[in-house]
């Protein structure tokens, strides 16, 4: 029998422990507007009880023209603890369909020091297609303080992509579809080249689960391996934003790889300027 994920927990498991002591659920749905859906009004219409919603458009660092850049530890403890989150909760994060948008805010709270932050297998999806419970009453809520334990090796700027492209001194693995790092298909965003980071390797997200759960590590580990990813050397994740990029993140997580960075800026930042190298369509 496999090992269960240390990451991820199950709908049954979820219903079980419920109405635990020190149980957080977190809302994290986010999606592209080319998904038409609306995660804060799917939100208000029926969501698992218990559960706030976290806003990845709104918990940001306010100084940065970057979608979802990664807030200040001050900035992302002020809204964590005014939705009632303490550090030492068991923290369980879901999104619609199950690794989508999810694992960046499991990867957040990890950073931000969290001990115990758990992925929703199958999503509200999963957890509404097998006829559980939703409300849609607001949950209650009592802020608390969130104690913040930082940890910036986690996180690679610009200036670190730069020497890492330069160097090598690191795998680059990419998690936009197949299209969009090969620069054929066209960047969400205006004014974004399409095309990837010199030698860079490229996982999409969306590959690494089926049917709202994370692939079986032999799997997780052949998609890496597919790709041209030496698991044996430090490894940053990047995508169009930073969000997706933490799914390979938690995938390499899984797999026992922990020398892992995310790229926050990521291809949105890379791309967005006119003095980056990349490679495809749009060099």
């Amino acid at each position: 029998m496999a090992e269960p994920n240390p990451f991820t927990v199950s709908a049954d498991w979820l219903a079980a422990h419920l109405n635990d002591p020190g149980m957080a659920v977190v809302d994290a749905s986010w999606y592209l507007p080319a998904q038409n859906r609306d995660a804060r009004a799917e939100y208000d219409a029926g969501h698992i009880p218990r559960a706030v919603f976290f806003d990845q458009d709104l918990v940001v660092d306010p100084a940065s023209n970057l979608p979802h850049a990664l807030p200040s530890p001050l900035v992302f403890a002020t809204f964590a603890g005014s939705m009632g989150i303490s550090r030492d909760d068991t923290i369980i994060v879901y999104d619609g369909p199950g690794f989508f948008s999810a694992p960046r805010v499991w990867w957040m709270f990890r950073i931000m020091g969290a001990r115990n932050v758990r992925i929703l297998e199958g999503g509200i999806d999963g957890w509404k297609a097998a006829g559980r419970f939703v409300t849609n009453k607001p949950t209650k809520v009592a802020s608390c303080v969130f104690e913040v334990e930082f940890d910036p090796k986690r996180v690679a700027s610009l200036s670190d992509m730069r020497r890492i492209v330069d160097t090598g001194e690191a795998e680059i693995a990419d998690a936009r579809p197949a299209g969009r790092f090969a620069g054929r298909d066209p960047e969400p965003r205006a004014g974004v080249r399409g095309g990837h980071m010199p030698g860079a390797s490229n996982v999409p997200a969306l590959t690494l689960s089926r049917d709202g759960r994370l692939l079986a590590p032999d799997e997780l580990r052949a998609a890496f391996a597919d790709a041209g990813v030496d698991l044996s050397r430090p490894v940053v994740t990047t995508c169009g934003s930073g969000v997706t990029a933490a799914t390979l993140t938690l995938a390499l997580e899984t797999l026992g790889h922990t020398d892992n960075r995310l790229y926050d800026g990521s291809w949105t930042e890379w791309g967005g300027r006119d003095d980056t190298p990349i490679e495809g369509a749009g060099s």
